[in-house]
């Protein structure tokens, strides 16, 4: 299951004591303060890994509590650090507070780590009170306390091709034809529930991500349909690969009703790079007049037979470059 949002509460270690202790040797008289300060508490980190695809893990483990620091000791002796928790992401994954909306962090590369909440500090022991007016002082400081907090967890979907279209417009069956993904292939509309990523191999060593995103319809941006849920993942995708069906008798309309809700829902995705595909062109059906009307060139291509496939990798990797 494709989990792309979470809230979960997070708690980092509490500092230890320190420590109100003295000097006690049998030929040593006098010893005087030698109490050590506290551990630190544990910190919360968020950790990206680029094995995980979703927030599972995440969404079914509500809190995180790390590990409070250790009490000071005597012979000015640190008490022991507490124990980070280390959560693992994936890729894409933007964390922001609850509360404030605020996004502390934004993880987009791979073992990239960020500490969300602060284990607290250890409390001084009474060696660090001593002076030369207080030669045996009685005080030591409590630990701080660690940060928490609520906050939510977004999954952004990090990929290099974005494929944008209508309903049953050849999205799946393009992924499954061009990278090793099977995502599910049916002739009804909505088949594609969830975000499916492919790795579209071009020459000896080389390749790019590419993410079959559900269908979209108009009204999306204001959340009619799956569009709302997921339209956010095309934010992350460096080039938007617009896929209409030979069938669409009014084919630029649909570009430009798929392009206004991407605009609608962010502004800043019209200075994306932008390619066009006339899928399904292996049926034998009259095509629209329509067709000649876009300013873009078109590409034909058809899925079923690979007409006009490597010509699209080719174009798609020439943005890329």
């Amino acid at each position: 299951m494709f989990i792309d949002f979470a809230e979960i509460e997070l708690f980092a270690g509490h500092g230890g004591k320190g420590s109100v202790h003295f000097r006690r040797e049998k030929f040593v008289p006098k010893g005087g303060p030698d109490g050590g300060d506290g551990g630190r508490g544990g910190h919360v980190v968020f950790s990206a890994d680029s094995n995980l695809h979703t927030l599972q893990d995440v969404r079914y483990h509500k809190r995180y509590r790390a590990e409070n620091g250790g009490t000071g000791g005597g012979s000015r002796k640190t008490g022991k650090n507490g124990k980070d928790v280390r959560v693992r992401v994936p890729m894409g994954t933007i964390i922001r507070e609850k509360e404030s909306k605020n996004i502390v962090a934004d993880l987009v590369e791979n073992d990239q780590s960020v500490i969300i909440c602060n284990g607290g500090r250890g409390g001084k022991g009474n060696i660090r009170f001593k002076t030369s007016t207080n030669r045996a002082p009685r005080k030591a400081q409590p630990g701080e306390t660690g940060e928490s907090g609520r906050y939510e967890i977004e999954l952004k979907v990090l990929a290099d091709i974005g494929l944008v279209g209508l309903p049953n417009a050849g999205k799946s069956t393009l992924l499954s034809r061009l990278s090793a993904a099977r995502p599910k292939v049916a002739d009804y509309p909505f088949t594609t529930l969830e975000p499916n990523l492919g790795i579209v191999k071009h020459g000896e060593y080389e390749s790019f991500v590419m993410a079959d995103i559900p269908g979209l319809i108009e009204g999306a941006s204001s959340g009619k349909g799956l569009g709302h849920k997921f339209l956010k993942h095309i934010e992350r995708n460096k080039v938007l690969l617009f896929l209409i069906d030979s069938q669409d008798t009014n084919p630029l309309e649909t570009f430009k009703t798929l392009q206004n809700e991407l605009l609608q829902f962010n502004a800043d995705l019209g200075i994306k790079q932008i390619v066009i595909c006339r899928t399904k062109s292996d049926l034998e059906i009259e095509i629209s007049d329509e067709w000649s009307r876009f300013e873009k060139d078109v590409l034909v291509i058809s899925a079923v037979t690979g007409n006009g496939l490597d010509q699209l990798v080719a174009k798609l990797v020439s943005y890329l470059d």
